[in-house]
């Protein structure tokens, strides 16, 4: 637990610094497209914030989320909000009719995942939260401003971290949760995490290849 509390100490500490370089360069790209649309953003300044959200994601998910019922139902209904919000994005702004696809599907099954878990998250005495936090608010800000080029690079990335998170997540609560309801959904819901997490991979190789639709 030490070295989890060391690491997600070291990723904030990163994330401010990369704040404040964000803050710095804001002058400097002014006649950026992307940061036009979102003024300060440039993208290897959102690319390290995305890195690090990923690696404070992790030590949340395999801790307190893997572990205890109040964070799980946090992080796995965050999860499901950012998933749609990103998807309907991609079906939008995606330059590869396979990454539209992959959008596509990422509202449908996410909305099914937050629909199935709602009355079970009930039954447990919890409740969701109604938005998402800064750091998937900032994800999905970094989504916005991400050219028209970059856009499927920037979105295979971001998902490609955000499932392997929510398989943390799924697979420890399995295991650990004290919410037989939740540990039954948590389950039943890591197959699918995982299919998502390797469509996501092949197609993010296939980017770097050239090889998409």
């Amino acid at each position: 637990m030490k070295r989890a509390f060391v690491l997600t100490a070291a990723a904030v500490a990163a994330l401010s610094l990369a704040a404040c370089n964000k803050a710095e360069n804001t002058a400097d790209n002014a006649g950026d497209a992307a940061a036009n649309m979102n003024p300060g953003q440039t993208q290897p300044v959102n690319a390290a914030q995305d890195a690090v959200g990923a690696a404070v994601g992790q030590v949340s998910a395999s801790t307190m989320g893997a572990n205890a019922t109040g964070p799980f139902v946090t992080n796995a209904a965050m999860g499901n909000m950012y998933e749609i919000e990103a998807g309907r994005m991609a079906q939008e702004r995606a330059q590869s009719a396979d990454v539209k696809a992959f959008g596509k599907m990422m509202v449908t099954d996410h909305t099914a995942l937050t629909n199935e878990m709602k009355p079970l998250i009930q039954a447990a005495g919890q409740t969701a939260p109604a938005e998402l936090d800064q750091r998937r608010k900032g994800m999905l800000d970094n989504l916005r401003a991400a050219s028209g080029a970059d856009f499927d690079r920037v979105y295979l990335t971001q998902q490609v971290a955000a499932h392997e998170e929510t398989l943390t997540l799924m697979q420890g609560y399995a295991q650990n949760g004290d919410d037989a309801g939740l540990k039954g959904a948590a389950a039943k819901a890591a197959p699918k995490v995982q299919a998502h997490l390797e469509r996501a991979r092949a197609l993010q190789g296939g980017a770097s290849g050239g090889g998409m639709h």
